[in-house]
């Protein structure tokens, strides 16, 4: 049996499970490969591949041309970039892993926290031998608005809460019920944009929420309010977001981008007001551990003819 292990950017795979116990040849791919004919010809002869989340996608076409392809393994629990259908008519099992909420939730706060007391432009200046150039934000006393109560908008609501923070929500189908389960106030969709001091975005993209926030609900926020995504980018119009932040109105902390990895040359990275992360808000050791050590769980049940954790369309 050949394994392929997508997308190990920091090439830990191998160090984070037991492969060995697979009693198979183990192929690690660090870099991505966002050309579908280069992906075919790299990934012929595998019989099993480990993708790493979203990064890359396998849609129906793709799936089509890996005849050597039988066992696909998503690390998390959901994967909007595999066609599940057109696996399953192939005969191809797709099986998921654990996942923890903690390592996005934490990171949420690094940007806010980032953001709030400029720590890239001072982390900046003192390695250039400079001293205060900025003045910080406090979070005592501010809204914090969540764009979606879910598991990971609830403890993030905790935290803002543990500041001493106002915390509002809204989704569509959030209820004042709901909502005060966990201690915050339920408002509408433009309620949230206008009060929250900082605004966090928590959703799934769907249908329903891709382009949620646009220009008209950017322009809803207060002046210097701080947007933050560490959701999937394109919940967020990019366009209307790039001309808030230079027109100055609003600041933004961004982890997840309509196109990733993120181009060299995307008008965000050159952008004002903005702290930028390369989508690390579930990138941890903790995390990758259970990433990896589940599936080499669902090779080796694979391998048994009992797969587990089998994800259907």
């Amino acid at each position: 049996m050949k394994i392929a292990i997508l997308d190990d950017y920091q090439n830990v795979a191998l160090g984070l499970a037991d492969w060995a116990s697979l009693d198979a040849e183990v192929e690690v791919f660090t870099d991505y490969i966002g050309d579908p004919d280069e992906l075919v010809r790299r990934l012929a002869g595998f019989e099993v591949v480990v993708a790493m989340r979203e990064r890359t996608r396998f849609p129906a076409e793709l799936l089509a041309r890996l005849t050597d392809l039988r066992l696909l393994v998503s690390t998390g629990r959901r994967n909007a970039a595999i066609d599940l259908a057109a696996a399953h008519e192939r005969g191809i099992v797709v099986c998921s892993t654990g996942y923890q909420p903690t390592p996005t939730v934490e990171h949420t706060w690094a940007l806010i926290l980032a953001a709030a007391r400029h720590l890239p432009a001072e982390v900046a200046s003192m390695h250039a031998g400079g001293w205060q150039t900025t003045l910080g934000t406090g979070l005592a006393g501010k809204t914090l608005g969540l764009l979606g109560l879910g598991r990971l908008g609830a403890r993030v609501a905790e935290v803002g809460q543990v500041f001493g923070m106002e915390t509002i929500a809204w989704s569509q189908n959030l209820t004042a019920e709901r909502a005060a389960e966990h201690d915050v106030t339920a408002v509408s969709k433009e309620d949230l944009f206008r009060r929250a001091d900082v605004l966090s975005v928590h959703l799934v993209l769907s249908d329903r929420s891709r382009g949620l926030v646009g220009a008209g609900e950017l322009a809803l926020m207060k002046p210097g309010a701080l947007l933050v995504n560490t959701s999937r980018g394109p919940i967020v119009d990019e366009r209307a977001l790039l001309e808030a932040l230079h027109a100055g109105r609003i600041r933004a902390a961004v982890d997840v981008y309509d196109v990733e990895p993120l181009p060299a040359d995307h008008p965000l990275r050159s952008a004002p007001n903005t702290v930028l992360t390369p989508h690390i808000g579930y990138v941890t050791r903790d995390l990758y551990e259970v990433f990896y050590g589940d599936a080499v769980e669902d090779i080796a049940a694979y391998q048994a003819g009992n797969p587990i954790r089998v994800m259907r369309p």
